[in-house]
């Protein structure tokens, strides 16, 4: 009797097994099928998988992210909100990314400050996750805290130099300080990670406004070290000859060159700024001393000019190569 006890104990033991990898089974189904259905832009039907798991497993971490997910892609953001708090309470791999959404459906409804705390807290728990900084960076932007937004930028940089995004949002935020050679350097260093597109485009732009003499209004006044780069910036760009030159990119290499030079020589003799100075103003002075300039100031001017300039590129696939390569090899600071 004893023995067909146990022998029962044991064998019900197995079962509740079973269920439970069944039931994992049914909820992981569910989840890769809300997922489908939220790709094919089926929000409704991912939103009722989604819920069929947290029916049966409320602490869903992956379910509650992607409900809020679906929710906020179907214009609902906010009832995602609920959702996406469980998620960030447990602390787990999908934390950064809710905090992300969660900072993301606060700026779509026009509550900056409320994105800005939420990307906060995200970045206090998971200070390694990049979009949380540049998302901050962006939120701030927007809410025109432009040196808030700097820094915001630098921390993306540097958690993902290859996030082209990041140095566009650096851009920005410097310009809108007035800050013409970060904003300018920086420019440059989007276009060689994206040279072409909509928003390369929009960067050329940026940057012959910059080589104009152009600038925007801003509250308060240049810092020192920032209107004597914007001195430097100006005299070096304007001692280039327009009429030496038989294309737009000679023209342009040459601007940079002199831009590159002066501007590195000066950085450093500066104090203070050291990503700046050390990241970008470093990295270009070095780049301005090589025969590469040809080659980067045809992916530079590719958006403007790009029948002629793809023309020179693919005539000249040993000098793109060699300028790749040189940029690949250098080791920049932060």
């Amino acid at each position: 009797m004893d023995f067909i006890r146990k022998t029962g104990l044991f064998i019900a033991f197995l079962m509740s097994g079973y269920a439970v990898f069944a039931q994992n089974d049914d909820v992981n189904a569910l989840i890769k099928q809300g997922i489908e259905l939220n790709s094919a832009h089926n929000y409704a039907g991912a939103i009722e998988k989604y819920k069929q798991v947290l029916s049966a497993d409320p602490e869903n971490a992956q379910a509650n992210y992607q409900l809020a997910f679906s929710l906020t892609a179907s214009g609902k953001g906010a009832d995602g909100i609920p959702y996406l708090n469980k998620v960030t309470k447990a602390n787990g791999a999908l934390t950064g990314p809710a905090y992300e959404l969660l900072g993301s459906i606060y700026d779509t409804a026009k509550q900056p400050q409320q994105a800005i705390d939420a990307y906060k807290e995200g970045i206090k728990i998971k200070p390694d996750y990049q979009p949380l900084y540049f998302n901050l960076g962006l939120a701030y932007f927007r809410a025109k805290q432009y040196a808030d937004g700097e820094l915001a930028a630098i921390e993306a940089i540097k958690l993902d130099p290859k996030h082209a995004n990041s140095q566009r949002l650096y851009a920005l935020v410097a310009f809108h300080q007035n800050k013409r050679a970060p904003a300018l350097l920086a420019l440059c260093n989007f276009l060689l990670l994206e040279p072409d597109g909509p928003r390369s485009a929009e960067a050329y732009t940026n940057m012959q406004s910059i080589l104009k003499g152009g600038t925007l209004k801003t509250e308060g006044k240049t810092d020192v070290a920032s209107a004597a780069l914007n001195k430097t910036l100006l005299a070096a760009a304007a001692t280039t000859d327009l009429r030496k030159y038989s294309s737009p990119a000679d023209l342009l290499a040459a601007q940079l060159k002199a831009i590159f030079m002066a501007v590195g020589q000066l950085s450093e003799k500066q104090t203070g700024n050291d990503f700046f100075r050390n990241y970008y103003a470093g990295l270009f002075y070095k780049l301005a001393q090589t025969e590469h300039m040809p080659a980067f100031a045809r992916l530079m001017d590719l958006s403007a000019n790009k029948a002629a300039d793809n023309q020179w590129l693919q005539q000249n696939e040993d000098k793109h190569k060699a300028l790749e390569a040189w940029v690949a090899a250098e080791k920049r600071k932060f």
